[in-house]
């Protein structure tokens, strides 16, 4: 019963075609227990590191998934025109010698596809295209957030799709401490890397994201020590009650009481799958005693 995942693969750093071999391979090596998980990354990594133009990402997600649907379904050798991927390719500087292909390959036709979204307009098209999201991190009692962006692409997508046949799967950072200020502190760096480090000035999708979430002040002030050199100012200013909202933190006992929201968020199909991040085997007994 345990799923096998990609975590993020990142889609400028490979082909549709080069990700659906990977992603049958490996679901037929798991048994058919396999997610593909995929992300647009951001510009300075897009561009500065895999040599790409970081373009328009959310055209390249819708692109890259029906490509790859249509790769995994054999119903024919692949042909695709879109405004990022052409397949065959033509233009300037090919051989004219591409020709439509099949895969050798056989295997299972409709392996889960989640993206990595947080935008408005990347929630829009995982709820139109793929089979869940992953928000990196949410309040399970601002759902909200993510919500209005689902639905309207629910409602895009037509054929009565919605919560009840889609994954919302935020992942969920557990530290188990007795000391709380310990394990308070033992966080904050890893949001203030993602609100302040994550992206360049005014394009930084997870400070925006935390503005959304209600502390637009404080990620902006966050933003500003870190790209400034001043981590571990910035690391100081991440708020308690941030990482409460997001996060599973302190004592057994805090943390089986502050499960109830997301409890609560399961049964209103608003989180399908806590995606939890572990430093503790004694945590995954916890939470199979309180959730399973």
């Amino acid at each position: 019963k345990i799923k096998v995942g990609t975590a993020i693969m990142q889609m400028p750093a490979r082909s549709p075609a080069m990700c659906a071999m990977t992603s049958m391979s490996l679901d037929q090596l798991s048994g058919g227990r396999f997610i593909v998980g995929l992300g647009a990354s951001g510009p300075q990594v897009v561009e500065g590191w895999h040599g790409v133009p970081y373009g328009k990402p959310v055209t390249r997600t819708r692109e890259y998934i029906q490509i790859m649907r249509k790769i995994m379904a054999r119903e024919g050798p692949v042909e695709f025109d879109g405004e990022i991927y052409q397949l065959p390719l033509t233009g300037p500087g090919t051989t004219g010698l591409g020709k439509p292909l099949k895969s050798i390959l056989q295997g299972n036709p409709d392996i889960p596809i989640y993206t990595a979204s947080i935008t408005p307009a990347g929630l829009r098209c995982a709820a139109e295209v793929a089979d869940g999201v992953f928000p990196v991190w949410m309040d399970p009692d601002k759902y909200h957030v993510l919500g209005d962006h689902l639905d309207a692409g629910f409602a895009k997508a037509g054929n009565g799709k919605s919560l009840a046949n889609f994954d919302v799967a935020p992942f969920v950072m557990v530290m188990l401490n007795d000391d709380l200020d310990a394990a308070y502190n033992a966080l904050r760096p890893w949001l203030a890397l993602y609100i302040g480090g994550m992206g360049a000035k005014g394009k930084n999708f997870y400070t925006d994201y935390t503005t959304r979430l209600g502390y637009g002040d404080v990620a902006l002030r966050i933003q500003d020590l870190y790209l400034s050199g001043k981590k571990a100012e910035a690391e100081a200013l991440v708020p308690n009650e941030l990482l409460d909202d997001v996060s599973l933190i302190g004592p057994a006992a805090r943390i089986v009481e502050r499960l109830a929201p997301w409890k609560e968020a399961g049964k209103r199909g608003e989180v399908g799958t806590m995606m939890l991040s572990v430093q503790d085997p004694v945590v995954l007994e916890l939470f199979a005693k309180e959730l399973l």
